[in-house]
């Protein structure tokens, strides 16, 4: 039976849509006494993460929100990257106007330039220099296998990624002096705060780390100058040989932005790779039994097992250990995500090493399980579950780069030889890169049968 004021209400006017809503948000006090603690960020951002795959909290005068889940992190890089933008990079001092750090239209045209030299054609071009520097690195292991003397592991894997950029930009292999001077670089990087661009603490020594930095890029761009004069094949060019190409017909490539460009290319070059590849041996030293599968695979499976196996061992170490484990942006515009109000001139932070922890996304997240990157129906499908180089427009250009001279060392080293472990870091250090807090000494000891030729 239909009343009076069923007939009313269907008489009145829909209620309007609801709009969105407040995000959840830690309580003032649980940031103070996190920042009482002095513990690392890392921290406060897993006490946050436990409101949902978006919340927030305000630290110094800006509120900040989180993103971890993968439709909101889909939502941020990958579909609404003009609304979400940088600002004030953390890595500015060191970065300058590079690639990197560069915003709007320049960027657009410093990654066209470069864009090409990244992808799969491209990248042929630098398939030598690549094998190059691994045979070198797997040459030094043999030695340190037959003196028995021990390494820093994670060194190895540093000077490895370092001298495969250094090829792929000057043409020419790293030698001591310039690799002795590009460590500046990293003790730069170190000092950055993983949040926001502050001063670094020791501002003295960043100031020399940098003009050492400055002065060696001087000399490789004198260098290659030189060598465009005489005259270079192709094949003995490099991508700094392009940005100076580059600057024939376009001005704003000046010494300092091409020292820029250079600088950037050396970081994403090779921190990526070396943390990773320093992180994959150290899983493998934690988890025998993975090692032992993965050792057999690489030694007597075929060309493809032998492939899909190292792919998978760097996607799950990528998965735990993501060298850039946060990604920050402003706020540019208001936005309605995922329901929630996010006001514009809001820090938001994107934090794959949350995203790839999530037990709803990856069951046992804390577990070090390649074969979850093989075994049909175990890798989540959802886009922004799996984001080790970023997403969207700003993806890391050289994460192909990366992946390629990883496989190119693995293959090398994992079928012929073995790490026996002497000094293993305490802790993880979560700057601006995630990496093993401590030194990794080990002594490296040859495997008894010979192994299979990669590519047989």
């Amino acid at each position: 039976m239909t009343t009076a004021a069923d007939r009313l209400a269907g008489q009145r006017p829909p209620s309007p849509p609801q709009g969105p809503t407040a995000l959840p948000e830690l309580p003032p006090e649980v940031v103070a006494e996190w920042q009482a603690s002095g513990g690392p960020l890392v921290e406060l951002l897993t006490r946050a993460r436990e409101l949902g795959p978006l919340s927030a909290f305000t630290l110094g005068p800006r509120r900040t929100v989180l993103v971890t889940g993968p439709e909101q992190v889909q939502h941020v890089l990958g579909q609404h990257n003009d609304g979400y933008v940088k600002q004030s990079h953390r890595a500015g001092v060191l970065l300058g106007d590079g690639v990197i750090s560069a915003a709007g239209e320049p960027w657009r045209q410093q990654r066209k330039l470069l864009q090409s030299q990244f992808t799969q054609i491209g990248l042929r071009r630098w398939e030598q220099r690549i094998a190059d520097a691994a045979r070198r690195t797997e040459r030094r292991w043999a030695e340190l296998a037959r003196t028995g003397e021990a390494t820093d592991v994670a060194g190895d894997m540093q000077f490895f990624a370092l001298d495969t950029i250094w090829r792929t930009l000057t043409g020419l292999p790293l030698d001591e002096r310039t690799h002795h001077e590009l460590d500046n670089i990293n003790v730069v990087v170190a000092t950055l705060s993983a949040l926001t661009a502050t001063a670094p603490a020791d501002s003295a020594r960043v100031e020399q780390a940098l003009a050492q930095i400055d002065a060696t890029c001087a000399r490789a761009i004198t260098t290659a100058r030189e060598q465009s004069r005489d005259g270079l094949a192709p094949e003995q060019t490099g991508l700094l040989h392009l940005l100076l190409e580059a600057a024939r017909t376009r001005p704003e490539y000046t010494d300092r932005l091409i020292r820029d460009e250079l600088v950037n290319l050396l970081v994403a070059g090779h921190e990526t790779t070396a943390k990773t590849l320093a992180w994959l041996f150290l899983r493998l030293e934690q988890n025998p039994e993975v090692r032992t599968r993965a050792v057999a695979v690489c030694r007597s499976g075929s060309e493809t097992e032998r492939r899909e196996m190292i792919n998978a061992l760097i996607n799950e170490t990528l998965r735990l250990h993501p060298a850039v484990w946060l990604i920050p942006r402003h706020a540019a515009v208001d936005d309605t995500l995922d329901g929630f109000h996010v006001e514009a001139g809001s820090h938001v932070l994107v934090c794959p090493y949350l995203t790839h922890r999530d037990p709803e996304l990856w069951p046992a997240p804390e577990q070090f399980d390649p074969w979850r990157f093989i075994e049909p129906g175990r890798r989540p499908t959802r886009q922004g579950s799996f984001y080790p180089f970023g997403l969207g427009a700003r993806a890391c250009l050289g994460q192909q780069f990366s992946f390629r001279e990883m496989v190119a060392l693995l293959e090398l080293l994992l079928p012929s030889y073995g790490l026996l472990y002497r000094e293993l870091p305490s802790s993880t250090f979560f700057g601006v890169v995630m990496c093993p807090d401590g030194p990794m000494r080990a002594e490296v000891r040859g495997l008894s049968d010979p192994p299979p030729t990669p590519g047989e």
